[in-house]
Formats: structure tokens, sequence, C-alpha cells
């Protein structure tokens, strides 16, 4: 199949790309490389089945070019800043919902009839079912970049039933793993490489979250694909489980053998729009039979050790 992926260099999209290269299929990858890395691509570059276009999707006029005899376009990049979203409030507008009809009017004009979304388990709110089925009723949005996020789906939702486009989307938690760029476990070792006597947590430590390693993701993304056939689509991914940031930075300060004093900057938010408690529903999914292999621990400190053996992402 020719494939089209949207932030190719990203941290999930890298790793997508690795897999449907093994898998056989012909990928053209898109990136910026605002965020994505070129270092994270030197697997694919010595596929012949691999093509890398550079290009802002937001400025772009040739994605009806690029996605010429495409069959199913996979869509990851946005901007994923969650907690500055209200330093520059057009951002997670322009390059996360804009880009999204872009694409959509680019497969229109194609006759492309697939397309998979990376959307946000972020978009719940403050939910009060907890899990949080698909069909939960959807609350007040506490960031610009779920609100984002949630605009996208219900495009993509109405380019469905408007034109027969093939749509899933997922909803994931936060991904952990390999070329793991951002997020709370490179800022707390960021933090300890620069001062290991003392570690600033945002909020009081008691936000629960749910965690999925990068593997997992992404072979809940293949399964959907090829078991879930309605016209739209849409899943939850996560682990059956959730923690506490206080169970995380004890694991990783555990792994390091320091014993730093902790700062808290109070509050139930680790900052404006952070939801304090995220864990999702995923019986959908796994009634395709899917189940995550890694728990949340294990993904924590499998994490931290990639980000041990690579100092050069931290900067």
């Amino acid at each position: 199949m020719k494939i089209a992926i949207t932030g190719c260099a990203g941290f999930i999209g890298s790793n997508f790309l690795d897999e449907l290269i093994l898998d056989g299929h012909e990928v053209i990858g898109i990136d910026n490389f605002s965020t994505g890395r070129k270092n994270f691509l030197e697997n694919s570059f010595s596929s012949k089945n691999f093509k890398l276009i550079e290009e802002d999707l937001f400025t772009s006029n040739s994605l009806p070019e690029i996605f010429k005899s495409c069959e199913l376009i996979i869509h990851l990049s946005a901007n994923a800043d969650v907690r500055f979203g209200l330093e520059n409030t057009s951002k997670d507008l322009n390059q996360n919902t804009i880009v999204t009809y872009k694409i959509l009017e680019a497969m229109k004009e194609n006759g492309i009839k697939k397309i998979a979304f990376s959307s946000t388990g972020s978009v719940y709110g403050d939910s009060k079912i907890i899990p949080t089925p698909e069909d939960t009723n959807f609350p007040i949005q506490t960031s610009l970049y779920a609100a984002s996020k949630l605009a996208a789906e219900g495009l993509i939702s109405s380019y469905s039933n408007g034109f027969e486009i093939q749509s899933w989307i997922f909803r994931f938690v936060s991904i952990l793993g390999p070329r793991y760029s951002h997020g709370h476990v490179y800022d707390f070792y960021k933090k300890l490489i620069e001062n290991p006597k003392e570690l600033e947590v945002l909020g009081n430590g008691k936000q629960r979250k749910s965690y999925l390693h990068v593997k997992d993701c992404i072979s809940g993304v293949k399964l959907a694909l090829e078991k879930s056939n309605d016209l739209i689509n849409i899943f939850n991914l996560g682990t059956d489980d959730y923690c506490e940031v206080n169970d995380s930075i004890k694991w990783i300060l555990n792994d390091l053998n320091i014993d730093p004093k902790i700062n808290y900057t109070g509050g139930e938010r680790g900052w404006v729009g952070d939801n304090p408690f995220i864990y999702l529903d995923t019986k959908k999914i796994r009634n395709l039979g899917w189940s995550a292999d890694m728990g949340i621990k294990d993904s924590i400190i499998s994490t931290l050790d990639y980000l041990k053996n690579n100092h050069w992402l931290i900067k």
C-alpha cells in the first residue's frame, strides 16, 4: 500500500514509519522538522520504499500533488506543546485544526478514502466518568490543544459522512518509549541532570495519568485499521491502569539512585488546562484482540533508559 504519514520525524511518527517500512509499504513521510529530528529517520533513509518531503503543512500548497496515488493518510503531525498554548493562541488552531482541513481537502481532490488521525484523551476534559469511554458526553474543554484536536475530529467525521472517507480516530493517553523528546519523564530527567539535589514538580504530584508505550500504541492503531471497518472508527488507546505523578517520580529517582528535595508548585493541575485525572476505557480496542504488552512503570523506566543513552536529546 502507498501511505503518506505526516509528522514522520517526530516521536510517534518515526517509530510508526519504521513499522510501515518493515511491513513492506511504500511510504511518503512529511515533516517540517520544527520538532522532528532527522536522526530518527536513519533507518528509513536506507529503504527504497521511503520518500521524505520537507514541507510545512500549514503553509504548503503542494498537498494534492504530494498525496497523489496514496491509499491511506496517517496524520500524526501536530503542535503538542499543550502547556504553552496560551502563549501563542493561534498555534493549536493552525497546526492542528487548519492543517487537518487542508489534508482532508487534498484527500478529496485525489479521491483518497482512508485517514488515521492521532487525537488525544484530553478531549474528555475533566470527565466525570472514569475510566472514560469513547461515547461519553464531551464536557467543557480545558485546553486550546484539546479544543483544536476535537475540532479536527469534527472535520474528519464530517468529511467521512460527506465524501465517504473512512476514518480512524485514536484518542491517546501520553505516549512513552524510544525517541521520546517531551513530556514529564523528559522534563524531570533534564531538571535532575541540571540539579540532582532538587526537583520542581508542577502541581501537587497527585495528578493521576495513564501512559502507553509507543510500540503498544502503534500495534493498537495497526490492529484497528485491519479489523475495524465502519465509516467512522473511534478508539481510546491506553493501558488498563494509571499512576500518580508521585509514583512516576519515585520510580525515576530509584532508578537514578538519588534523593532530591521535591518542590511542588501547588494546586491539582500541573498547568492551566491540565486534566488532573486521565484514565481511558479501552474495552473497545481490547475487544478487537489488542492489549498493551508493557505496563506503566516499565514504560517509564525504559523511556528513562533511552534518555540516559541519548543525551544529545537533552537540551
